[in-house]
């Protein structure tokens, strides 16, 4: 037998041995990765657990998972409210640069969709071969290798982790799945803890607010005062962007914003949006909350101006408990891509509205009743001048009226002549004010002295500060009521542009009848009239002018701002 077989013998045992050596020692490192990887899960989900943030409990989720199973890039998606689209979504892998990019965020279609519409775990070697995958829009990284699985809060599908390209050129396995599949049940317990702490804090803010809001209104704080600390409040709670509070405007189907906080406010701030066709006018009507994602791409809102921006999801909530009991109406707007409003923010808000509209009925009652004492005073003044002045001045009249028949001297007898019908017209003059203070703004024909102190006094929530109004002449008698009606167009006309366009801090009208006309004078110290600039409305107010015989000046005073000076007859034609 040869050499050469007699030493092979002895060899085939240390292979063998050498082959089990080897595979123990697979097995002691598969043993020891599969106890670094569960060391791992349980990190993360001690991780996940600690944070009481809802923001950054989605984060680290979205974080822990990407780690777990070694891909490049995941994301976690949120189902809306409407259980179709998605309404947060936070990446992993991206940077700040790809992200904008690769432009808005998915709503949740193709790949993404598919684990909406059936939220079980998916796994794919190449996403794009799947019959449900769009493909990627500009700039978006390629990705290969996927796996998807749904995070549950309670039994109700919350959203999804998404995890693509396994580092290595790896495809995702059953272990990958399994791992995911486990932290997405931690994942599901910690979100819940986290809403909870959120719904908690929250509604401790709104106790405090309400308890802020019922200490302003029980101190007599000024209505507007408390309107603004409800926008406020309301605002930072919801964590909104802008926050706006519209009334109705008597005798149109519209609605003006009297307040306005976010955004540029200052362009909000008196502007008159329709009641049908607007977010504000839909909730009004209905008398209860109404929701929108998207507010720039809901067809179903799309009368009246653009009041911001980049605004996304936003609520309107009626400041009232029913359609015709609202006194207005809250809004709040998010910046685009933010979280829609859900049912749980909604609920504490009709509360909050609720408050609003306790402080205007509380702040229509005190006007009422500053009113009707004011209207009481205005009685006894008016008794006072006509049992007292006038009698005294008639009396004074007919006393120099019999004394002109002794004076011999011409001259001297025309001067007290004239001086008899100085205090003729004077008795005239009081009269007309002793009317006009009797006169009450709730009369079926309001005098167009009670109609231009109601439209001074409503400018000064689009204004931001009440104007200053100065009445002269026998406004209630002598001017013709076409012609009242005029100068009460030009006076609404006036003072909406003072408050659209003059960025003023100062505003004075002036409405005075003489002898033979009426002038209107509405000045501001705002940034004046541009000679380039649109003309329209001016154009309207001298066409007014022009058909009453009339005219229309514009003034641009040394000292800044415009002056604007409306006169025509006092009687149409005259």
């Amino acid at each position: 037998m040869p050499v050469g077989g007699n030493e092979a013998l002895p060899r085939m045992p240390q292979l063998r041995l050498d082959e089990l050596l080897e595979e123990l020692q697979a097995r002691i490192d598969a043993a020891r990765g599969t106890r670094d990887r569960v060391h791992s899960l349980l990190e993360a989900v001690l991780s996940v657990g600690r944070e009481l943030d809802l923001t950054q409990v989605l984060r680290r989720i979205a974080e822990a998972a990407a780690v777990l199973v070694d891909a490049e890039y995941g994301a976690l998606g949120v189902i809306g409210p409407d259980g179709r689209i998605l309404s947060q979504f936070l990446t992993v892998g991206l940077t700040q640069d790809e992200i904008a990019a690769i432009g808005p965020f998915p709503a949740g279609h193709g790949i993404l969709g598919e684990l909406i519409h059936h939220p079980k775990p998916l796994r794919l070697t190449d996403l794009s071969a799947h019959p449900s995958s769009y493909g990627f829009p500009a700039h978006h990284p390629p990705m290969r290798s996927f796996l998807g699985v749904p995070i549950r809060v309670r039994e109700e599908v919350f959203g999804n982790l998404y995890l693509t390209d396994k580092r290595g050129g790896h495809d995702f396995d059953a272990e990958d799945e399994a791992v995911i599949t486990t932290l997405s049940m931690a994942a599901g317990v910690a979100i819940d803890n986290a809403r909870l702490y959120e719904e908690a804090q929250r509604r401790q803010r709104w106790l405090e607010a309400n308890a802020e809001i019922t200490s302003n209104l029980l101190s007599g704080h000024a209505r507007g005062d408390v309107l603004e600390l409800i926008g406020l409040r309301a605002q930072e709670i919801t964590n909104a962007a802008v926050a706006d509070i519209s009334v109705p405007v008597a005798g149109a189907d519209e609605l003006m914003v009297e307040l306005a906080i976010g955004g540029r406010a200052e362009a909000r701030r008196g502007l008159v949006v329709p009641v049908k066709g607007t977010l504000s006018g839909a909730a009004y009507q209905a008398g209860t909350p109404v929701t929108t994602a998207c507010m720039a791409d809901d067809t179903r809102f799309t009368a009246g101006p653009r009041r911001v921006a980049g605004i996304g999801a936003a609520v309107a909530v009626p400041l009232g408990t029913a359609a015709a009991e609202a006194r207005g109406v809250l809004l709040l707007g998010r910046a685009a891509g933010e979280p829609v409003f859900t049912d749980e923010e909604i609920g504490p808000l009709l509360g909050f509205a609720a408050q609003a509209a306790l402080a205007l009925e509380l702040a229509e009652r005190r006007r009422d009743a500053e009113q009707l004492a004011l209207l009481e005073d205005r009685d006894r003044i008016a008794r006072d001048l006509h049992d007292l002045a006038i009698q005294r001045l008639f009396a004074t009249g007919m006393t120099l009226q019999s004394a002109a028949r002794l004076i011999e001297n011409t001259g001297a007898a025309e001067r007290v002549t004239r001086a008899v019908g100085d205090l003729d017209d004077t008795i005239k003059i009081i009269r007309s004010t002793i009317f006009g203070l009797r006169a009450r703004d709730t009369d079926a024909a309001p005098t167009l002295r009670a109609r231009a102190a109601r439209a001074v006094g409503e400018a000064a929530a689009a204004l931001g500060f009440p104007p200053r109004l100065s009445l002269e002449g026998l406004l209630d008698t002598d001017v013709a009521p076409q012609v009242a009606d005029h100068v009460m167009a030009v006076l609404s006309e006036a003072l909406s542009n003072a408050a659209r366009h003059a960025h003023a801090t100062r505003v004075e009208v002036t409405l005075k009848a003489t002898g033979k006309e009426i002038a209107l004078t509405v000045s501001d110290n705002g940034v004046g009239i541009p000679e380039q600039g649109r003309r329209s409305g001016l154009n309207n107010l001298a066409d007014r002018a022009r058909s009453l015989d009339g005219a229309l000046r514009i003034e641009n005073p040394p000292d800044g701002g415009s002056r604007l000076i409306w006169t025509a007859p006092l009687v149409a034609g005259a």
